[in-house]
């Protein structure tokens, strides 16, 4: 499983990760930190990355499409600093692992993690 941080993130995530076995980078390492959602995207589909975000629009950006790529993580927590969230997300990650292999969103919360399979209907 290959991880791309997105740019809303610590790149203290990349430790996190690799850490846990998952291969990640920062997007601030491979591309243009002023670089649209759909270029993120489109770079973590062209590599096979998951996508690991704190921004809504990636999801809305999913559904709007009907994608079946990128898997996308989003965290919906106020703070999303990985001293506070490793735990929580390592835990989603193992839990969902055969979800996200078949794509999927992920959306993390405190209360509760949900995933939607790809591509997203209404």
């Amino acid at each position: 499983m290959k991880i791309l941080i997105d740019m809303n993130l610590s790149p203290q995530w990349v430790q996190v990760f690799q850490k846990h076995g998952f291969q990640s980078v920062h997007w601030s390492a491979v591309g243009d930190p002023c670089a649209t959602d759909r270029s993120i995207m489109d770079w973590a589909r062209t590599n096979g990355f998951i996508v690991f975000t704190h921004d809504l629009d990636f999801g809305a950006r999913l559904a709007a499409t009907q994608a079946e790529s990128p898997i996308v993580i989003q965290v919906r927590t106020q703070n999303v600093l990985p001293t506070h969230l490793e735990d929580l997300l390592i835990g989603v990650l193992r839990q969902f692992e055969s979800i996200l292999e078949a794509g999927a969103l992920i959306v993390v919360n405190e209360a509760r993690s949900r995933a939607r399979i790809l591509p997203l209907t209404y």
